[in-house]
């Protein structure tokens, strides 16, 4: 089950983007912009981590998690403008699993936070999928058509374990682009994503096993075998 992440920051802007690039990392975001908003999810939600903001404008962050701590099991990581070294042990004698300094990298938020995830709720159990003819082993990267194995470029890979983790969702250009590549910091155009999913296809299909269905216009979706 993926996991869910509170994202409690009053910036909109930042929170909205930190959302987005959450889902992107097939995890849920749960947004809050205040203290009251985010003791409504945590309420009514299982939350897997909260990512807090120190300054909040209806409370203090250090006092939020003083809060949770005592009433929830679920391990937090501090957003803070600026990392001072009395805010460091305040928050760590509070229990804080690490602390991320504005302004950040998405990448670094995102390794800590799966850095986080894994300590506390344990490494990923491998995940085997099977479409038609079609096997995928993401931990061991194997793939398998007709039980023969077949080669794949570690982006073609990836593109592959994105679908897989998506049947039956459209997966627009933008999104695909910002997981396998932007991330990274590495910037292509979308050339470049059609030319991978049209070689990642031509392995992975045959007669009666389409998998990627282009939707004109948006993108693609995984379907597994045909529709």
């Amino acid at each position: 089950m993926n996991k869910k992440i509170l994202v409690l920051e009053d910036d909109e802007i930042l929170n909205a983007g930190l959302c987005y690039n959450i889902q992107n990392f097939d995890m849920i975001p749960v947004s809050a912009c205040s203290v009251e908003e985010a003791k409504n999810h945590l309420g009514r939600e299982n939350i897997d981590l909260i990512l807090l903001d120190v300054n909040l404008p209806d409370g203090n962050g250090f006092d939020f998690a003083r809060e949770i701590a005592s009433a929830y099991d679920v391990p937090f990581i501090f957003l803070t403008a600026h990392i001072l070294e009395e805010e460091m042990i305040q928050g760590l004698q509070i229990g804080a699993d690490d602390y991320i300094v504005k302004p950040f990298r998405i990448r670094v938020v995102m390794e800590k936070i799966n850095a986080v995830l894994r300590r506390c709720y344990g490494a990923k159990k491998s995940q085997i999928y099977e479409y038609g003819n079609l096997s995928v082993d993401l931990e061991n990267h194997l793939v398998k058509k007709d039980g023969q194995i077949i080669s794949l470029t570690p982006t073609e890979f990836e593109l592959l374990e994105v679908f897989c983790k998506s049947k039956g969702q459209i997966l627009t250009k933008e999104i695909l682009l910002e997981r396998i590549w932007d991330v990274k910091e590495n910037y292509v155009n979308e050339h470049a994503l059609s030319l991978n999913v049209s070689r990642l296809r031509n392995k992975i299909t045959d007669e009666t096993h389409e998998y990627i269905k282009t939707i004109y216009g948006l993108g693609y979706k995984w379907i597994g075998e045909n529709e």
